[in-house]
């Protein structure tokens, strides 16, 4: 801690030069780090204090062998435990863009009307993982499956590390079931693709040239594709070099639209560079490259036995509505301690 509280007065110094400012992203970006290393420090130094305390309590349990504070200090200790543990996982998330709010898709697969209404319980499954963590997120568009559930959809989970948790999730999800569109109630076996995203803070981080975009605004559409809206204030983004294309529908306001859109877009795009680098050191390593597409990281299976599997790491659980209710941590903690 020691270390963190001379680099946050070092930080603090430059700071306060007066010409601090005049690079403001660079500015931006030195008051994050500030922030982010006062929150570490002042939470290992609370947990300090509390050890401190312990301490004290424990020197008394043995001078005066009460068993009020033998209660009250195995209380506490767990309670440190918890935290000090919670502390240690965080250290996992470190990645450049692991503390930034998450932007994620969902798209169905192979299966029909049932991986359409599967991508709709994913969606589902996300945005109660949301709330339960206090995050806020909310669906920015969704295009209605045919006759149930949805063809895709694009959510923003707006909490500090949701990309950090939720990139464990990027790749190919597949549920087995018992169909309640098949008229003899066969089983049946969906997928859906889901995409994970950090959010853009600047959009300066990656360069979009106008020329290269095609915009494109249309009338919003309600389930079954009726027009919601008399005004064309959709909009359709395609990214010209990359293939990208970004559809929003969410806002009334056309701008508001075309704002999330190129917030998506860029987001996107990032991401792209993200798996290019990715790829390229695996190259120089002499790694397989397997396809991110590709990639089936997920089990949910509700017939004839419920259990959720993470191919990856190995992770089981027979609490399959649990999960799909947003019970994602066990899942999502099993990965990343995988990874390190």
């Amino acid at each position: 801690m020691v270390a963190k509280e001379s680099l946050i007065a070092t930080l603090e110094k430059t700071a306060s030069h007066p010409n601090f400012w005049q690079d403001s992203r660079s500015a931006q970006l030195t008051m994050q780090e500030i922030a982010s290393l006062r929150d570490k420090v002042k939470s290992w130094r609370e947990i300090e204090t509390e050890v401190l305390g312990l301490n004290e309590l424990l020197s008394m349990l043995v001078e005066e062998r009460d068993e009020s504070l033998k209660v009250e200090v195995k209380a506490d200790l767990e309670s440190v435990r918890r935290r000090v543990e919670s502390l240690e996982f965080a250290l996992q998330l470190s990645g450049e863009h692991d503390h930034r709010s998450a932007i994620l898709a969902v798209k169905q697969g192979a299966g029909g009307v049932d991986a359409q209404d599967w991508a709709a319980m994913l969606m589902r499954m996300y945005l109660r993982w949301g709330e339960r963590r206090g995050f806020k997120s909310e669906v920015l568009e969704a295009t209605q499956g045919d006759e149930a559930g949805i063809k895709s959809a694009t959510l923003k989970v707006d909490g500090r590390y949701a990309y950090g948790y939720l990139k464990a999730d990027k790749g190919v999800h597949r549920l087995v079931r018992l169909s309640p569109f098949d008229a003899d109630h066969l089983r049946h076996t969906s997928f859906a693709l889901v995409e994970v995203l950090p959010e853009v803070n600047d959009q300066r981080e990656v360069s979009i040239n106008p020329d290269d975009l095609k915009i494109e605004t249309f009338k919003a559409s309600g389930h079954g594709g009726q027009s919601v809206q008399k005004n064309s204030s959709a909009v359709r983004l395609t990214h010209l070099p990359s293939g990208i294309v970004v559809a929003v529908q969410n806002e009334r306001s056309q701008i508001q639209n075309r704002n999330l859109a190129m917030g998506i877009l860029h987001a996107r795009l990032v991401d792209l560079e993200l798996r290019r680098q990715a790829e390229q050191r695996a190259r120089l390593r002499g790694d397989h490259v397997s396809p991110e597409w590709g990639r089936q990281v997920r089990s949910y299976i509700l017939h004839p036995y419920q259990m959720v599997k993470d191919h990856r790491s190995g992770y089981e659980t027979s609490g399959a509505d649990a999960v799909l209710d947003g019970d994602l941590d066990g899942i999502l903690e099993a990965y990343l301690a995988s990874t390190v």
